[in-house]
């Protein structure tokens, strides 16, 4: 942490795409066999969550690596004076894994969403990606007696990667809490990104996301998100004091 920038007490990683690829790569060829690397992909959400709950800010900062997953934390840190290149975002991130893990032979396993939508989403992603192994999928909707069976699967098949789509903050809770026991080189927070590879749910037009309107977007085909949203202007004012101070 000491080493890295910060938006809010929540180290980021301000790395382009390709340098966070980068990463990933170094983190599978270099795995020790009793480590997991753990990757979240950050937005303003969580960062003002964190703020409060110095539990999630810790376990923040103890990830291996934190991207700047929403536009927010990208104006946020540049406010701040952290050269930022861009959004590195979850759903991204993971596609670019899938392409590199077809041509590297890595093993990705697929666990969240409703049942059903794991399978569909491993079909799509290995049509996308000729050559890509699936290790296996299990859905999200599963209750405490059942994670020991969940944890030795994916101990038995033996995934590079394993993307968890459990909506954040819980995704990283439990990643953190299963980690050392699923001695799987990378672990991946990717929230709702399995409902829309599925193709469960539209992702936002490309015109949408070059603006960085891809939040206005959700908001608009999910009102129910509207309650969340009104986060956004908190983190802005928190950004604004952070800053002001900075300059004191």
């Amino acid at each position: 942490m000491r080493d890295h920038p910060s938006v809010l007490g929540c180290r980021i990683d301000p790395l382009s795409m390709l340098a966070a690829l980068d990463r990933v790569e170094g983190f599978i060829e270099q795995a020790d066999p009793k480590e997991s690397s753990h990757i979240i992909t950050l937005n303003a959400e969580i960062a003002y969550q964190a703020y409060y709950d110095p539990a999630l800010r810790d376990l923040i900062n103890r990830a291996a690596m934190v991207t700047p997953d929403g536009i927010g934390i990208v104006w946020g840190a540049r406010q701040l004076g952290i050269d930022v290149p861009g959004r590195v975002t979850g759903i991204d991130l993971m596609e670019r894994i899938c392409q590199r893990a077809a041509s590297r032979g890595w093993k990705i396993y697929l666990l969240g969403a409703e049942p059903g939508i794991a399978e569909q989403a491993a079909r799509n992603l290995q049509q996308r990606y000729p050559g890509l192994i699936i290790a296996g999928v299990h859905h999200g909707y599963f209750q405490p007696d059942e994670e020991p069976e969940i944890i030795a699967d994916i101990i038995r098949t033996a995934p590079q990667v394993l993307f968890v789509g459990l909506g954040a903050p819980r995704q990283e809770w439990w990643i953190d809490q299963y980690k050392d026991q699923l001695q799987v080189p990378v672990c991946i927070g990717v929230g709702g990104s399995l409902d829309v590879i599925s193709g469960h749910k539209q992702r936002a037009p490309e015109w949408a996301i070059k603006l960085n309107l891809e939040w206005l977007y959700r908001l608009a085909t999910e009102p129910s998100r509207f309650k969340r949203q009104l986060v956004l202007p908190r983190f802005v004012g928190l950004i604004i004091k952070s800053r002001l101070r900075k300059r004191s």
